[in-house]
């Protein structure tokens, strides 16, 4: 569990930094739940990594930040802190895997980050061993950084804030950071809800860990849902996120494209497939219970986004 003390504390770090999201409900009739949406896909850079860079890249001492920061990302942790370089007039490059979306390093480049595309393998390498010497730079890591997941916690404060008792939060899952920090929040102030964290099918290692008590490795395919789904989950996380989340669930990559269409047309709110997980899930499962969906992002292709509009899984 992240200390409560550091994520009320990074709350007060970041007031006026980030944007207190909404949590809104979701008018669904055929559905037996309550659900409410908490919608990080507002953040300025469209998804809630905003929150954990900022915080710890203010926390990084000055003469670590003299060559700039770096981090290894998909594309949104790379705009949270390229986001955070640019408030602070810093370098910053971002590694991505070969098959991230344009979209997402468009978005990087604008905010003035350098992106630099590897192989998948040595992506996932840099994540793992949170360094990439081939570039300098303070390495910002998206996910095991216990001030990262402070500042994906205040998330959780929020949410209660605006919803005091929710039977149920789901939080979508790619490498932990996001899960583990709003459950150590929601725990620490409510320890009854329950968390859970949820994965696409064609790479849901935690779903899997759960079910046997041990992490291994998984069968992983590339998809549409580029936010989450891994080969493998991160040792330091496993121990972590087995003691802060209730469990995990994987949802279909049809389930996740009907969920995005779902949100898009009853909701007006545009997600990207890791956005949407948590409300596949919630789709899946009717549960007849006050639930809370993270909506961690809304950073979408726009050619994918036209494909699931009309009726089909990219």
């Amino acid at each position: 569990m992240i200390p409560i003390d550091e994520i009320r504390t990074a709350r007060e770090r970041l007031a006026g930094r980030v944007l207190r999201t909404p949590l809104v409900p979701l008018d669904l009739p055929d559905q037996p739940a309550a659900i409410y949406l908490k919608l990080e896909n507002l953040q300025p850079i469209g998804s809630f990594k905003l929150r954990g860079a900022l915080n710890a890249v203010l926390q990084t001492d000055s003469d670590e930040l003299r060559a700039g920061v770096l981090t290894a990302s998909a594309g949104n942790m790379g705009q949270g802190v390229a986001w955070a370089a640019r408030e602070l007039g810093l370098p910053c490059t971002v590694v991505v895997p070969d098959h991230a979306p344009e979209t997402k390093l468009a978005a990087i480049e604008r905010l003035g980050g350098r992106t630099l595309k590897v192989p998948y393998e040595r992506w996932w390498q840099a994540i793992s061993e949170s360094s990439f010497p081939e570039v300098e730079g303070a390495f910002i890591h998206p996910v095991q950084d216990e001030r990262v997941m402070a500042g994906n916690g205040t998330i959780g404060l929020e949410i209660l804030d605006d919803l005091p008792e929710p039977d149920r939060v789901l939080v979508p899952f790619g490498g932990g950071g996001l899960s583990v920090g709003i459950a150590s929040a929601v725990k620490a102030v409510r320890p009854s809800t329950r968390v859970y964290a949820v994965e696409p099918e064609t790479g849901a290692p935690l779903t899997a860990a759960f079910e046997t008590g041990e992490s291994r490795p998984v069968e992983y395919e590339v998809s549409f849902v580029d936010g989450s789904g891994a080969p493998a989950l991160l040792p330091a996380m496993w121990s972590r996120a087995r003691e802060a989340l209730d469990g995990a669930f994987s949802v279909s990559l049809d389930g996740t494209a009907a969920a995005v269409r779902l949100l898009a047309e009853r909701a007006r709110v545009v997600a990207e497939g890791a956005g949407a997980l948590a409300l596949a899930a919630a789709l899946a499962h009717g549960w007849d219970e006050t639930i809370v969906c993270v909506v961690s992002g809304g950073n979408i292709d726009a050619s994918k986004l036209r494909k699931i509009l009309a009726g089909t899984t990219p």
